[in-house]
């Protein structure tokens, strides 16, 4: 018989929202808190090619080109402290990390690859994507070395990966492996689903969370959110089975943060159930007043296409809404008992947490 899964940090519940999938994780960071999501593999839309593959780093080349910009990030909260890793991704000292590592943070420091610690501030958390944006106070006329991003939608499995950052605390370290496969369905801290979430066998531990993992470029293709945790202790263990945020979701995150401090999200309200891949997003319910309610949609139904784009299941659904703004008019063509109809539906502002029925 097998030992039971342990949990780390956070806590977190199902989606816009998809029900089902794979395997229990956990939250690749060092608080006290527990919580289970759910994976499931779905298709998602390709952004266009960016620069070729020609050129490639090796294992150190990779680490002495970008260990200097990435951090070693503590929070003090009223519960005592957290840590995890970050980067910067601005000459002016903004340091991405994930959100659920600053969460409730009364004080934060960065300590960079050169030694420097620095007080930072929060300027802005989005718990939807799990990502936090930060800024290095009190470095004078310090110009800072940014890591440069790839283009997440170019990846294929088999690319190679690498990870820095601060596994139970012990900092600047580098692990390697894969990208082990592409476009999985992970919980945010909130509860909505992160799509086109990229999973690596490059080991990701407790302290690693908010890191960089880049490609054989030294460029970053996400963000090391989250664990497969097959370990029978508090401190869990990493089974080869890591998840991070794509670099084309956090680079337009912190754009968002860095301009207004805060993120909107697009919002259906539709709860999902369980579907085979292929077969459409079957409505479980709906929240009240969502747009999805106010359009006429129905529990039972199967929405099989959004704007005209084949809906796979629920992952492909979650991600075709996230790719939208609030505000924006969308064509749902919807099927039951045989027959389809089409509803135009007003994207709404996703809430911070999913709402009741």
């Amino acid at each position: 018989m097998h030992a039971p899964r342990a949990l780390l940090t956070l806590g977190a519940a199902a989606l816009l929202g998809a029900a089902g999938g794979a395997a229990v994780v956990a939250v690749a960071g060092t608080g006290s808190h527990t919580t289970t999501t759910t994976i499931e593999a779905s298709p998602a839309p390709r952004v266009p090619v960016a620069a070729g593959r020609g050129g490639a780093l090796d294992a150190t080349q990779v680490y002495a080109r970008a260990k200097g910009s990435v951090a070693f990030i503590s929070a003090q909260t009223a519960q005592g402290g957290a840590s995890g890793s970050g980067f910067v991704v601005s000459k002016d000292g903004l340091v991405v990390t994930n959100a659920h590592v600053v969460n409730g943070a009364s004080a934060v420091t960065v300590k960079l690859g050169d030694g420097a610690t620095h007080q930072a501030m929060v300027v802005g958390r989005d718990e939807s994507t799990d990502l936090a944006l930060l800024r290095v106070q009190g470095a004078g006329g310090t110009r800072f070395a940014p890591l440069p991003f790839a283009d997440s939608g170019r990846l294929q499995v088999g690319d190679a990966t690498y990870a820095i950052g601060s596994p139970f605390g012990l900092q600047e370290s580098l692990t390697s492996g894969v990208v082990s496969a592409l476009d999985r369905q992970i919980d945010a801290p909130n509860g909505f689903t992160i799509a086109h979430v990229i999973q690596t066998d490059a080991p990701i531990n407790p302290g690693n969370s908010g890191g960089p993992l880049l490609d054989d470029h030294g460029r970053v293709i996400g963000v090391n959110s989250q664990i497969l945790n097959g370990g029978s202790s508090s401190q869990g263990g990493n089974v080869g089975i890591g998840f991070a945020i794509p670099s084309d979701t956090v680079s337009a995150i912190v754009a968002q943060l860095a301009a207004t401090g805060h993120v909107a999200h697009a919002w259906l309200g539709v709860q999902l159930a369980p579907a085979e891949s292929g077969s459409g997003a079957q409505v479980a319910g709906l929240a009240s007043g969502s747009p999805a309610a106010a359009a006429g949609l129905r529990a039972g139904d199967t929405i099989v296409a959004l704007d005209g784009t084949r809906v796979d299941g629920a992952g492909a659904l979650a991600a075709a809404v996230a790719a939208h703004k609030p505000g924006d008019r969308v064509r749902l063509t919807v099927a039951q008992g045989g027959a389809q109809r089409t509803l135009t539906v007003t994207l709404g502002t996703q809430p911070q947490q999913p709402t009741a029925n």
